[in-house]
């Protein structure tokens, strides 16, 4: 008589594996965020900076990933940008549609806004597929527009990846954080197979020894790394979710020292 319950050690088994392969795909100089915390940021403003419209808003990410809103998908979301308004007193409903809450659900990094003079409020906040935010949110930044630059929008508009920190010739203390941008891409967790979206892969290459390539699958624009002391170069690709091992972009290299411990 089969015994029914004779495949339960082979599941047993093939389940230990898929998790011991997955604890060891992180490399061990990727640590946890210190702070542990989920934010959203500016990552080329400062509140109370003067500007000219119109001007590049660049939106940064701590403790999770990037997904369009293609389907849904575990713990990540997209942005959106509030202006002049507060964060919203339900965060149950999904944020309405219109000219001060501006969707990037194709997974976009930036914006380039065209605003009247006078002062304005930027906020950030994250939000799933349903648009229905999940308490990730930036601090309140206040830009002081002060008139035209005369620029167009096209003429602001990039087709770019870069590393926005470590900065080149910087000398750092572990861990430190990684933190990247996509400007004419879209970021997505790799569930995301739609054309002209993708994720980030970092190369760091050690002065001495191999170098150390990590896939941010889950749609991430930051990697926090406890690393040796030691000279390093970092640069990113951006590969293709649709076409598997297709590069769209390769970035400039950045090179910089870490600190001994």
């Amino acid at each position: 008589m089969k015994n029914k319950y004779s495949a339960r050690p082979l599941i047993l088994i093939a389940a230990l594996l898929m998790a011991t392969t997955a604890a060891q795909a992180r490399h061990p100089w990727v640590t946890d965020n210190p702070r542990l915390d989920k934010n959203a940021w500016f990552s080329n403003l400062e509140s109370g900076t003067e500007v000219q419209s119109p001007f590049v808003a660049k939106f940064g990410l701590t403790g999770i990933g990037i997904a369009s809103v293609k389907k849904p998908v575990a713990s990540a979301g997209h942005h959106h940008l509030l202006i002049d308004r507060g964060l919203p007193l339900n965060f149950t409903e999904p944020l309405p549609f219109n000219d001060q809450y501006i969707h990037f659900g194709k997974g976009q990094m930036e914006a380039i806004l065209d605003l009247p003079p006078g002062r304005h409020s930027l906020r950030l906040v994250f939000a799933d597929h349903r648009h229905i935010p999940n308490f990730v949110y930036s601090d309140e930044l206040i830009v002081n527009v002060t008139g035209s630059s005369g620029k167009t929008i096209d003429s602001l508009k990039r087709t770019e990846i870069s590393v926005l920190s470590p900065r080149s010739g910087s000398r750092i203390s572990p861990p430190f954080a990684v933190a990247m941008h996509a400007a004419g891409y879209n970021v997505s967790h790799t569930d995301i197979n739609e054309p002209d979206t993708g994720h980030f892969r970092l190369h760091l290459a050690p002065a001495k020894g191999d170098e150390v390539v990590i896939d941010l699958t889950g749609g991430e624009t930051e990697v926090w790394l406890n690393p040796p002391a030691g000279s390093y170069s970092a640069s990113l690709e951006m590969l293709s979710n649709s076409a598997p091992g297709t590069v769209m972009a390769r970035s400039t290299p950045v090179r910089f020292e870490v600190k001994p411990r």
